[in-house]
């Protein structure tokens, strides 16, 4: 027999709890009671279902995330793990998620609508038909007072004011806006349209209900042209996005898919303009080339027109023929001149008519230096128009400033 402490017990059972796969990520519908919110943060209560209760806590931080906390009479959907307090003895359902009870009821509706719709082919990715590109004629499904309509309208001004819009109003929250949208919808499609937006603004899954109801979504279905949802915001998902041949996140995106930017458009056109100068432009220039050689062509083949261009060559090459003559006569004449004076500079005699004579010893050698020459020599000057002997007297003498 083996005997166990408290503290063991407690723990062996807090063990046995923690290790339970579904204990541990369970989730639990109940109505709230003994609510109360410690100084710390955290949050117990009761949750109770007939006769049967469960302790529940939701620590400060779990607590602070939580998009609405509860009050006394509250049905609720929460999820947590369950575990054994052992100071008290008692179990514990620890809370990381608190939802109102109805809610969980509407998304499992949500999601087994979506299943059966599957199976039917709602969904298939090779139904979806593309958006025309340049839109005439565009119907709206939506609340004629709502937000979703300004929106639509101020972006469908902007971007594409060609458009005709056609507004199909329709109740889209409340008991009566399935029906109100199903016949909004079947009064579009007897007119001609090229495209239709189906929208309405952001709400509670409460308040877009409607577009997840089968009937609508079957309707959105039986659409002869194709329909875009702007349901709710971008987080906001209903069923009939999964059938429309295109989901946008809000109605303002839904209104940007449905046209082309007429701006964009405009600079588009302009570059097709220029594409289509440039080639233009291209194509008469190769034209005019072509021609001019099909001309000279034909030129060539002519015996007159050879002719004459052969006399006009002719011509051309004696008149440069004769300029290169001239220039070259021109050029040899300023060289020849130059020569002429750079002989005259170097010629000794024109030094020697400008007063000058060269002195010479004799044995006929230029005297430069006068102490090479002693009193009695005899010398011989050559002047400009001849010799004349001369004989040296007294001693040699240097110029002044010579050493």
């Amino acid at each position: 027999m083996h005997i166990f402490s408290i503290s063991d017990l407690t723990g062996y059972i807090g063990e046995m709890l923690d290790a339970d796969p579904i204990l541990s990520d369970v989730w639990v519908e109940g109505e709230v009671s003994n609510w109360s919110r410690a100084a710390s943060g955290h949050c117990y209560w009761t949750l109770r279902e007939g006769d049967a209760q469960l302790q529940t806590v939701c620590w400060r931080q779990q607590a602070l995330k939580q998009p609405r906390l509860p009050t006394n009479g509250d049905q609720v959907l929460v999820h947590g793990r369950v575990s054994f307090w052992p100071v008290s003895g008692k179990l514990q359902l620890y809370v990381d998620l608190i939802r109102p009870a109805g809610i969980g009821l509407l998304h499992a509706q949500v999601e087994a609508l979506k299943q059966r719709l599957e199976s039917e082919g709602l969904f298939d990715p090779g139904r979806k038909r593309p958006i025309p590109a340049l839109p005439r004629r565009i119907g709206v499904v939506t609340s004629p007072t709502g937000a979703a309509l300004r929106d639509i309208l101020s972006v469908l001004r902007e971007r594409w004011p060609l458009c005709e819009v056609v507004l199909a109003p329709a109740v889209v929250q409340g008991e009566q806006a399935p029906e109100s949208i199903v016949e909004a919808l079947y009064n579009l499609y007897g007119v001609e349209l090229d495209v239709i937006i189906v929208a309405r603004g952001g709400g509670s899954i409460e308040d877009l209900w409607a577009f997840n109801d089968e009937v609508v979504v079957r309707a959105v279905f039986a659409s002869p042209v194709p329909v875009i949802t702007g349901v709710g915001h971008e987080t906001d998902t209903t069923v009939v996005d999964y059938v429309a041949d295109l989901r946008a996140p809000t109605p303002s995106v839904a209104a940007a898919y449905a046209t082309p930017n007429v701006g964009e458009l405009r600079n588009e056109l302009l570059g097709l303009v220029t594409v289509l100068h440039t080639t233009m432009t291209q194509r008469l220039d190769g034209a005019r080339d072509e021609l001019e050689h099909t001309r000279r062509h034909i030129g060539r083949l002519s015996p007159h027109l050879r002719l004459q261009h052969d006399r006009q060559l002719l011509a051309q090459t004696r008149a440069r023929l004769e300029r290169n003559a001239a220039t070259t006569f021109t050029l040899q004449r300023l060289r020849l001149d130059h020569l002429r004076q750079q002989l005259e500079t170097l010629n000794p005699r024109a030094t020697l008519a400008r007063g000058y004579a060269v002195v010479r010893g004799a044995d006929g050698t230029v005297v430069l230096d006068p102490a090479t020459v002693t009193d009695g020599d005899t010398l011989v000057l050559e002047l400009r128009d001849g010799l004349l002997g001369a004989r040296a007297e007294g001693a040699p003498r240097k110029y002044p400033n010579e050493t």
